[in-house]
């Protein structure tokens, strides 16, 4: 019965299949501000709105960049500046090394002049937006194209480095390292360097390991592989703003021609012209040369009497701030203080440039920790085994101070810390211990200190004495087991 009923509701109400919803439409979203009748706001024809950023891409106009470093001064100070300050003060080996074996690895550095060969890779690198450097190792020509084994490394064989910018002896090769534990995850495998005068002259390929790339400004991805995989300049990022202070700067010099205009009033100057022969008006053209002559050099002018000679006085009052305004630009562009950039002693009430330093070497430090450190601990290892035979267990460094501080600015820093540590290991709030160890904290600010060695700080006394002070916990070394009594044995009574 059920069932004859459900047949019979079926056939009188057929199901019907439910209706889909439709799509949602697409709009374009329009959330700027506009107003047509203002001919304001996003795509109006107004002047603001007219203007457009075309993508340029300048570093690879070669020309360009070389004639810009080559003869805009300016240009040549932002490609040096920040590589110069990276590199002033170099760095210092952290590692607890005995003062000689530190001493043959300076040595060794200085005389393969290695800080130099890193400052030339990140101007060029800077300029181009990208440089390279080669590690040459005696005896391993023939293995370039390998990756490094350091293990395959004796003392004495690492030669130095061969810089090259990007478009004068090295391009990538187009595959990529795979491997994602490499440091060098996602940059080219291999490079292909071609450098005349060297044994490098008819082209090789040379694995990545062996490479110091130095890359300009950080692209994103799709730029990048148009840029080969190197980076931008450093010129195109303030090439707009070099420009206008460059073109601001010749219109003022322009200007200084035009400081004094002299004017000389004839009063039948329009009907000589309109109404005489040619060979009148050159006449004419000729008396008036000779005149400007005469007053240029003898401080004469003759005139008829009815004319009148008048000098108009340029004013230049306002041109300094405008100028100004462009020299801030640039070196806001540029990412370099006006004080440093153009060489220019602060201005203003209590002015001192001090809070810009500040913020200038917090960036060159950056720029420290993220380009040059990953070049350094490739490069370091390699020296130390050709210099030392090994490489130490805590081989690190760490940039010095890239501020200079003088020699009274170092010793009252020396002697305040020095008072204050000796004044807590005399008062028997710190061992002897502790306080060779924050001795030795302090050398990388005081310069002093340093020759102080674990083998030093191990031999020193670690106990501080009960007498310390109130609320201070003493560290007292465990006692040592007391030795062993001699046993005495009878043969006879067997005692012990």
């Amino acid at each position: 019965m059920k069932r004859q009923n459900r047949v019979i509701r079926d056939s009188i109400t057929p199901s019907t299949p439910r209706p889909k919803t439709p799509p949602p439409k697409r709009r374009r979203a329009v959330d700027s501000y506009s107003n047509p009748m203002a001919r304001l706001g996003f795509g109006q024809m107004n002047l603001a709105e007219t203007g457009m950023y075309p993508l340029a891409r300048m570093t690879q106009n070669y020309a360009l960049l070389n004639s810009l470093y080559r003869t805009e001064w300016l240009a040549g100070r932002i490609v040096d500046t920040i590589p110069k300050d990276m590199t002033k003060n170099w760095y210092k080996l952290t590692s607890q090394m005995q003062p000689d074996q530190i001493e043959a690895f300076e040595t060794m550095e200085r005389r393969l002049h290695i800080r130099e060969r890193i400052l030339e890779g990140a101007k060029w690198g800077r300029l181009y937006g990208g440089a390279a450097g080669i590690m040459v190792i005696e005896g391993q020509e023939d293995m370039l194209d390998q990756p490094l084994d350091l293990n395959l490394i004796m003392p004495g064989q690492f030669k130095g480095l061969i810089i090259v910018d990007r478009w004068n002896g090295v391009y990538p090769d187009t595959g990529l390292v795979q491997d994602i534990s490499d440091p060098d995850f996602g940059t080219p495998e291999y490079y292909n360097f071609c450098v005349s005068e060297t044994e490098l002259a008819n082209g090789i390929r040379v694995h990545h390991s062996r490479v110091l790339p130095f890359r300009g400004r950080q692209l994103p991805y799709t730029e990048r592989i148009a840029e080969n995989y190197w980076g931008m300049s450093e010129i195109e990022h303030v090439y707009n703003e070099l420009t206008k202070r460059n073109s601001t700067s010749a219109n003022v010099a322009h200007l200084i021609w035009q400081a004094n205009i002299k004017t000389y009033k004839m009063g039948d100057l329009g009907e000589l012209l309109a109404t005489t022969d040619p060979e009148t008006q050159r006449e004419l053209y000729r008396t008036l040369e000779m005149q400007n002559a005469l007053l240029s050099n003898m401080g004469l002018n003759v005139m008829d009497k009815d004319d009148e000679f008048q000098t108009n006085q340029y004013t230049f009052a306002g041109l300094s701030d405008v100028y100004e305004l462009f020299m801030l630009d640039v070196a806001g562009a540029a990412e370099i203080p006006v004080t440093k950039l153009f060489g220019r002693s602060p201005a203003g009430m209590n002015s001192t440039g001090e809070s810009d330093l500040t913020n200038y070497y917090d960036h060159v430090h950056q720029l420290q920790e993220s380009d040059l450190r990953p070049i350094l601990e490739k490069l370091l290892p390699v020296m130390a085994i050709s210099v030392w035979g090994a490489i130490p267990d805590d081989l690190n460094f760490e940039f010095e101070p890239i501020r200079d501080s003088s020699e009274a600015e170092r010793a009252d820093l020396m002697l305040k810390y020095t008072q204050a540590i000796v004044t807590a290991y005399s008062g028997n709030v710190i061992s002897q211990k502790i306080a060779l160890k924050e001795l030795r904290q302090t050398s990388s600010f005081t310069g002093a200190y340093d020759n102080i060695t674990d083998e030093d700080i191990d031999a020193a006394d670690g106990m501080i004495p009960d007498a310390g002070l109130e609320g201070f916990p003493t560290t007292v070394q465990p006692t040592p087991p007391a030795p062993a009594q001699e046993t005495e044995q009878t043969s006879n009574s067997g005692v012990i």
